[in-house]
């Protein structure tokens, strides 16, 4: 999963990205509203942590002008704007959700995942498909409830094709998926992690769709 972090304090943008990496996003961290504002248009995000007091262009602007192009991206403000107007008018702009600084990290973790389960269709907090569980609170993942061991890019790999069940991802989405900007991904990365988890997963478990990318196999 990948998020789009918009947050101008270097301290805190630095220690909230560590904490969406442990979440398990691959994070784009940007301090400005004009770099949000092509970030936002140029690449494809699951979920976006806005700021609102932000240098050149304001986080709430920046979310109205989101939300009028059609864009249904899950965003979560956070801000250190804790009045009740203020919250009525980041819920009514569009924001999916609103936490106040200061914050606890567990919470903002939770409350990501919920957002994006949500994105997903997904009403359960455990991701499931043909015998396969996937529990982003835990990070335990279970084939018909044995538990299966994965590495760290196996598993962003499988949140992310639970996450899209109903779609084919490309090979460039599922790249964006597993790497933030600056992080460099090997020609032939995405193909060796879905060998991968084929063999613990089983070879129907994700099916190559020719010329278009990959999607979760048929449930039996």
């Amino acid at each position: 999963m990948r998020a789009l972090l918009v947050e101008d304090d270097a301290l805190l943008g630095d220690g909230i990205r560590a904490g969406l990496k442990l979440a398990d996003f691959a994070v784009d961290w940007v301090r400005d509203g004009d770099t949000a504002r092509r970030a936002l248009l140029d690449q494809s995000y699951d979920i976006c942590v806005l700021d609102l007091g932000l240098p050149q262009r304001d986080g709430l602007s920046l979310l109205k002008e989101l939300r009028a192009r059609g864009s249904s991206l899950p965003v979560l403000i956070l801000t250190a704007r804790d009045t009740s107007e203020d919250k009525v008018a980041g819920l009514d702009a569009g924001a999916d959700d609103y936490l106040t600084k200061p914050f606890d990290l567990p919470e903002l973790q939770a409350r990501l995942r919920a957002l994006v389960r949500r994105a997903s269709g997904s009403a359960g907090p455990v991701l499931q498909h043909a015998g396969v569980a996937l529990d982003p609170a835990t990070k335990r993942v279970s084939l018909n409830g044995e538990l299966i061991g994965l590495s760290a890019r196996e598993y962003a790999l499988l949140y992310d094709l639970l996450g899209h069940k109903q779609h084919i991802r490309t090979r460039a989405q599922l790249e964006e998926s597993l790497y933030a900007w600056g992080e460099e991904a090997e020609s032939n990365t995405v193909e060796v992690y879905i060998h991968h988890l084929r063999k613990k997963l089983g070879a129907n478990f994700i099916r190559t769709v020719r010329g278009l990318g990959y999607q979760l196999g048929e449930e039996e």
